[in-house]
């Protein structure tokens, strides 16, 4: 016959605080939406309770190999702990960028935290302000071109550069291609995607029954780095304000992050490609298809059919397939 003892387990608040500690952790490496804020109080209320707990139970005796089973024990009713209100994420915050204030000042979100999950802060959010008519936003991404031939924020981009590359196409688009930085070929013609990166980029525009015409396509940063290396993070948070701009004014559909680059600024996530494929994400209104970089596809061909995987997604959404 199986013996019973009256002792309460009680649990280890040190022990309850590591494996938290542990769970957070995890739901943050396989890219967690997002993961519930402790409420301060009820922290305090629980950890006094398991104090309380420990003070007024005594250490438990060495249990013997056969021991005598108390007549008549008195029953346990040990205090429940209270449970803490589920908090809610924040709400998150609205872009400074305004479509209708074409005057860049100094960035705002320069030096901002990257998250760890796969939602954009943007997500369930509106473009800030009305839409701008289609001679509305070419006189705007003019003047916003404008100020990125003059720009100086980089010191060692505005000094290596042949010509900046700002962006072109269809200023009403319904897919926005997003890459990375210009190269040899795009700092001598002053155009994103012309070489063979962007070859490669004109038959996968295609692939999807558009002409190069029918889009528009942009990089993260609007000069050429020195030996094609990538962008640091601070020059990428010195022509945020421009990209963000143009994607405030051109409020696409669909933005096709080309690369890691792309996708980490426009997302603010440090996840990879590969954890982001395979499903939309949001920038505001827009939705986010993420995929391979042209020129990875170039030194990677086994990627392609991945990469076109990504695109038939966006595809099969807008009904096109």
């Amino acid at each position: 016959m199986s013996q019973e003892t009256d002792h309460i387990h009680r649990p280890d608040p040190q022990a309850t605080l590591r494996q938290a500690a542990g769970l957070a952790e995890h739901l943050g490496r396989i890219g967690a939406q997002w993961l519930p804020q402790p409420d301060p109080e009820a922290v305090k209320t629980l950890v006094e309770q398991f104090q309380s707990d420990a003070a007024e139970t005594p250490a438990a005796p060495a249990v013997a190999e056969s021991p005598a089973p108390a007549a008549n024990p008195p029953a346990a009713n040990p205090p429940a702990p209270q449970t803490p209100a589920p908090q809610r994420p924040a709400a998150p915050p609205q872009s400074p960028t305004s479509a209708q204030a074409p005057t860049i000042q100094a960035p705002a979100t320069k030096g901002s935290a990257f998250s760890l999950v796969a939602e954009s802060p943007t997500a369930g959010h509106s473009y800030p302000g009305p839409a701008a008519s289609s001679e509305q936003r070419t006189a705007a991404l003019a003047e916003y071109a404008q100020q990125v031939a003059a720009c100086t924020r980089c010191d060692v981009l505005s000094k290596c550069r042949t010509q900046t590359v700002f962006g072109e196409g269809n200023v009403n688009p319904r897919v926005v291609f997003f890459g990375e930085a210009p190269g040899r070929d795009e700092d001598l013609s002053g155009r994103p995607f012309v070489g063979k990166a962007g070859e490669l980029l004109t038959k996968m525009i295609q692939a999807c029954k558009f002409a190069r015409e029918d889009v528009y396509i942009l990089n993260t940063v609007k000069c050429r780095p020195p030996n094609n290396r990538n962008p640091e993070p601070t020059e990428i948070d010195n022509c945020r304000e421009f990209f963000e701009a143009q994607l405030n004014l051109l409020r696409p559909e669909y933005i096709v992050c080309l690369g890691l680059i792309s996708t980490q600024a426009l997302l603010r996530t440090k996840l990879s490609v590969g954890q982001l494929r395979g499903k939309l994400h949001n920038h505001f209104d827009s939705k986010v298809v993420v995929t391979y970089h042209p020129a990875y596809l170039l030194r990677n061909p086994a990627a392609k059919k991945a990469a076109w995987d990504d695109l038939q997604l966006m595809l099969r959404d807008a009904g096109l397939m």
